[in-house]
């Protein structure tokens, strides 16, 4: 190293490119704008450093090397509150919708909405829609308040109902416009992302005051930019248990296997996180690494290693993995949900065929003993751990002061640790796949000793 790659001052950071958040002034002339109410809160003393103001940005990379050039550093207006609003209170009339498949923490981020509009803001019409998207224009609403959502939080699932697909652009924003709904908080995955866009761009298109805002929710913390999306870690948590009991029934077994599918249709984070957490795991199989049955180096003579030498085997296998192994007619290859995604076959029940033909075809006569476990529903419908249901305030809390703010079409998210507002069409474009040549992905193979497949 020279004299000048020692001395920190001789480097300097490439240019900052702030991503814009839009603004209802862009498009409502003249919009009202009043003092933040927090001022008179019982409950807050605000400082001169309380409130987030414009040129408050975070970081999306903090990570550099500085022997070599970079593009400009991408940065986030800080979410918080402002210190002028864009909405009265009193006019606030704001709907709250969840969207896709349960996932813990959805009560929590309801709750957390319905409370802080309530206590910090003064709004005293917030309504739930009942059954996703489509109840913009096929349900009643149902008027919230502290006292009904009050226990929310311990309950898993979501207490709005929620679905998949109903989604008629012209339908959900006539329907928002004719109930006077002028705040939208949409809770959900990608796709709910995907389907925020489209009802932004088609609210600034009729130049109506109404702001909408994302919060991001997947199981499988398959969203990008953010550095998770709520109810992952209650996953993985949960996820344990049921690795957990696979190793015991392998263990008491002779040659017993114990095979755990767990949630990740494109991402294997929770398999990944399982494996690291307990230690246990022999072998993890994830969308983002291909894997292969027969011959030198696949699946199957590994395991009859750790068979030869362990006894037993714990293999997690996320439910994307596999799916190119997976014999599909024709109509299976072109089928989709309702949400547009492609119908993924069954890798648990496939694999266990397959561990228990191979068994029989090269061991006959050997005791061999599988256990297959699928904690699929167990681990959507509980409610959020401490740490998820903290993290579901802030980013309710996050979503409401930027929206009171006047901002829309934006994401609540925490990046690098600190909360930001992201452009939802960014979020709804972004992925988070494992990246199976980081650190990360070495330390599982480290940890379970499995071939890479390659």
């Amino acid at each position: 190293m020279d004299s000048d790659s020692s001395n920190p001052a001789a480097f300097s950071l490439p240019s900052i490119s702030l991503q814009t958040i839009p603004h209802l002034s862009e498009s409502i002339p003249n919009l009202l704008q009043l003092p933040n109410p927090i001022d008179k809160s019982p409950y807050y003393h605000p400082n001169p450093g309380f409130y987030i103001s414009s040129s408050d940005v975070l970081l999306r990379q903090i990570l550099f090397d500085l022997s070599t050039s970079s593009s400009p550093l991408l940065a986030y207006h800080r979410a918080g509150p402002r210190s002028q609003i864009r909405f009265d209170p009193a006019t606030v009339r704001a709907a709250i919708v969840t969207c896709g498949g349960l996932c813990p923490g959805l009560n929590t981020v309801i709750r957390e909405l319905v409370v802080a509009l309530w206590d910090l803001y003064g709004v005293r019409r917030i309504f739930g829609v009942q059954a996703g998207f489509r109840g913009f224009y096929s349900c009643e609403t149902v008027e919230l308040n502290p006292r009904i959502v009050h226990d929310w939080h311990l309950r898993g699932g979501t207490s709005l109902a929620t679905s998949r697909g109903g989604f008629d652009l012209d339908k959900i924003v006539g329907g928002i416009e004719e109930k006077g709904f002028n705040q939208v908080y949409c809770i959900g995955g990608d796709g709910t992302m995907r389907a925020a866009v489209k009802i932004f761009n088609e609210i600034k298109r009729r130049k109506l005051k109404i702001s909408i805002t994302g919060i991001p929710k997947t199981v499988d913390n398959d969203i990008g930019i953010i550095d998770r999306s709520f109810g992952f870690q209650t996953a993985v948590e949960i996820a344990l248990q049921a690795v957990h009991a696979a190793h015991v029934e392998a263990e008491s077994a002779v040659n017993g296997v114990g095979l755990v599918k767990l949630m990740g249709r494109n991402t294997g984070h929770i398999a990944l996180h399982a494996t690291l957490s307990s230690r246990v795991v022999d072998c993890c199989l994830i969308p983002e690494n291909d894997f292969y049955l027969e011959g030198e180096g696949g699946l199957f003579e590994f395991l009859h290693q750790r068979l030869k030498k362990n006894g037993h085997v714990v293999i997690v296998v996320a439910e994307g993995a596999g799916q190119n192994l997976i014999p599909r007619t024709e109509s299976q290859k072109a089928e989709q949900d309702e949400s547009g995604n492609q119908v993924f076959l069954d890798v648990g029940p496939w694999l266990k065929s397959e561990l228990n033909k191979w068994w029989k075809r090269d061991h006959d006569g050997e005791l061999f003993t599988l256990k297959y476990i699928d904690p699929t529903y167990m681990i959507r419908a509980v409610p959020a751990n401490a740490t998820d249901n903290l993290y579901c305030t802030l980013l309710a809390h996050s979503s409401i002061h930027g929206v009171m703010a006047g901002y829309t079409g934006f994401v609540s998210g925490q990046i690098n640790g600190n909360y930001a507002y992201i452009p939802v069409e960014e979020v709804a474009s972004a992925k988070n796949p494992v990246d199976t040549k980081d650190h990360q992905w070495a330390w599982v193979r480290s940890v379970t000793n499995q071939p890479d497949f390659n």
